[in-house]
């Protein structure tokens, strides 16, 4: 099945209350987290923005299951402390469906996009290779999506490898990953990073942009 150059679809149950987050043209915004389970027994917890028009509000409580669409989308938040910008990632939700109970364990992104910085390739102390990806994905309206990926082992080598301005594909699933920063006080702050982990990647030609209605400005 065709989904553009940049889906993702998730099943999990959500863990957190809908809070507003913003209204264009009369239509409200909601967030919203849902925690998606890991093979190995852990869970990433994932942030999803979803518009009213498509949702039962009084069904989406913390323990309920879904099943949603959808696409990864970035913006720029201003962090006055850090005085600096910071990319913030969410799911936008294209379509959700309420569950009676779980139905899988689903985690699967795909996006075509451009590498958009030089990739950082690197080798843990243990021999582990890793690749640090920033990709940029098109959407309509002269927009893009800035999405941060890893990729491991092989895939680390060939991503390693490439330029800014390559067009790939990558396959993968969105994970988050909580990090610790020092503050300028000394103090220790406890963040939380997104992020595609890649299965696999390569060179690809540029996808069509998926046309979006007029209204969708997030």
């Amino acid at each position: 099945m065709e989904h553009g150059n940049n889906f993702i679809d998730i099943g999990g149950c959500i863990c957190s209350d809908l809070t507003f987050s913003h209204e264009i043209y009369s239509e409200g915004f909601y967030r919203f987290d849902v925690e998606v389970a890991r093979l190995s027994g852990s869970a990433d917890v994932l942030p999803v923005t979803v518009s009213e028009r498509i949702i039962d509000r009084v069904a989406m409580v913390p323990g309920a299951y879904l099943r949603l669409s959808g696409q990864i989308r970035s913006y720029n938040n201003y962090v006055e402390a850090d005085r600096r910008n910071k990319l913030v990632l969410t799911i936008f939700a294209r379509d959700v469906e309420i569950l009676a109970a779980p139905d899988s364990k689903a985690n699967d992104v795909y996006l075509n996009g451009y590498i958009c910085k030089p990739p950082v390739y690197r080798t843990t102390p243990f021999g582990r290779e890793i690749a640090d990806l920033l990709v940029a994905v098109n959407r309509s309206y002269k927009k893009s999506d800035y999405i941060p990926c890893i990729a491991w082992g092989r895939n680390a080598r060939f991503a390693g490898k490439l330029t800014v301005g390559d067009n790939i594909g990558i396959w993968g699933r969105m994970q988050s990953r909580i990090y610790q920063k020092k503050q300028p006080d000394d103090t220790v702050l406890e963040k939380t990073a997104y992020e595609v982990s890649v299965a696999k990647v390569e060179v690809a030609l540029p996808a069509d942009t998926e046309e979006m209605p007029a209204d969708d400005n997030f």
